[in-house]
């Protein structure tokens, strides 16, 4: 079982082979001697079409789980698997038994290839185990540690100042950091969210560990914190910064905001819920009592992947001495539950436009003047839109008096290799400011 967990979805052999049988399966579908025949695949190929651009806007405009298009890669590939579909109701009619047994089968292969095909796009899943959950269904919860002592215990360093400017690695450190799921009260909020995930690097695991910086993690929506242990590989993005730094990294602290895989608090106190105050107090407040880190928030920062991204402008623009640096990867301009953005308002604010615009991250920078606060900006170079938002953010940013660093992944579009591939880039740039670098 775990040889299939971990079966790459995204690289070697497996989407490969699955590719190469699919586009056999859809030959077989189309390559059939009847009267009528191509007119009916002509028209099959059209009605596939039409349907996969009404699923684009009863995503968009009815269930709201997304309040921009979809990509015009994934809505084709909807298409071609709705013509997989079209085609086997096609085989059923005035055909041999064993066509119509197989027809389904080499349908299911089609509809298959293309899930791994959109999954491709997003980067979501990258082994089977991530499908399943089994990835991140063995994770430990978090024991709160405490100060040890002569009997063989750790001791916390509680020296001020950069991490970097008083660390020595000592002899056998842990070459790797450990991750372990936690819950988060809302005390404060009223806000329950589900499972959250702590990051835990080398140095932390050190006899004498120091106080560490902490990078707080917003994961996209629809999504969850686990998210980020598998689309966003952030134990590996971790590590390899942590080894290029003597065993030095963030303490990384994955919350949820949502509540549900589909929820969309916008990060926001609004009707639907308290977020902002979780994330800006709740969160800040558990941090700093169950784990050894650096109280100083000049040594904190936060970030996000899409709504995540959101969210992580959305908090450094509004509570700028809670996190002063922010890691905005392919967000939005501002928050939005649809594509409309009076629905948006008549939802959470009740039709209130100023208390929204109140808090939107582009008003807020525009009345603000921000004194010691640093944004890292990134995008896919294929995403012109978030690209868009990305400049349009950067320019009021920098406007607002902030530090301002954008980089343009390549090749990438609105998936989870911007935040695989910008992460490092953007601790690297961040480094000296949380501590960890010179």
């Amino acid at each position: 079982m775990d040889i299939i967990s971990t079966i790459d979805l995204i690289s070697g052999p497996f989407p490969v082979l699955l590719a190469v049988v699919a586009c056999a399966s859809g030959a077989w579908l189309m390559l059939r001697r009847r009267r009528g025949w191509i007119l009916s695949v002509g028209s099959a190929v059209v009605l596939a079409a039409a349907l996969a651009w009404a699923i684009n806007w009863y995503v968009v405009h009815i269930a709201g789980l997304s309040a921009y298009d979809l990509p015009l890669e994934v809505i084709a590939w909807i298409g071609v698997a709705l013509f997989a579909v079209l085609l086997m109701v096609l085989n059923l009619v005035r055909s041999r038994r064993w066509r119509k047994a197989l027809a389904p089968v080499a349908m299911a292969l089609v509809v298959v290839a293309v899930a791994a095909q959109i999954n491709l796009y997003y980067g979501a899943y990258r082994t089977i185990g991530d499908v399943t959950g089994a990835s991140t269904a063995n994770i430990a919860p978090l024991v709160r540690p405490g100060p040890k002592t002569s009997s063989g215990h750790s001791l916390i360093v509680a020296t001020t100042g950069p991490v970097v400017n008083h660390w020595v690695k000592p002899a056998g450190l842990a070459g790797t950091g450990t991750v372990n799921s936690a819950q988060i009260p809302g005390h404060v909020s009223g806000f329950t969210g589900r499972t959250a995930y702590v990051y835990l690097p080398p140095a932390y695991q050190a006899t004498n560990p120091p106080l560490l910086p902490v990078l707080v993690l917003i994961p996209g929506q629809p999504g969850s914190p686990a998210d980020w242990l598998k689309a966003g590989q952030l134990q590996q993005v971790m590590d390899a910064f942590a080894t290029s730094h003597q065993g030095l990294a963030p303490v990384v602290v994955i919350p949820d905001v949502n509540g549900s895989a589909s929820g969309n608090t916008m990060c926001m106190d609004s009707r639907i819920a308290k977020a902002d105050t979780y994330l800006a107090v709740d969160v800040p407040a558990w941090i700093k009592s169950t784990l050894n880190v650096d109280p100083n928030p000049q040594y904190w920062a936060i970030a996000g992947f899409s709504f995540g991204g959101t969210c992580a402008l959305q908090m450094a623009t509004l509570h700028p001495k809670t996190y002063p640096s922010a890691i905005d990867l392919s967000g939005e301009a501002e928050p939005a539950l649809s594509a409309d953005r009076n629905a948006t308002i008549n939802t959470a604010f009740g039709g209130d436009t100023a208390a929204f615009n109140a808090v939107t991250p582009l008003a807020v920078m525009a009345k603000s003047r921000y004194t010691d606060s640093w944004m890292f900006l990134a995008a896919g170079a294929q995403d012109g839109r978030f690209t868009g938002y990305m400049h349009q953010i950067s320019a009021a940013a920098r406007a607002a008096g902030i530090t301002v660093m954008t980089y343009s992944v390549p090749g990438a579009g609105h998936s989870w290799e911007v935040p695989v591939n910008a992460m490092n880039p953007a601790l690297t740039w961040l480094a000296p400011r949380l501590g960890l670098a010179p």
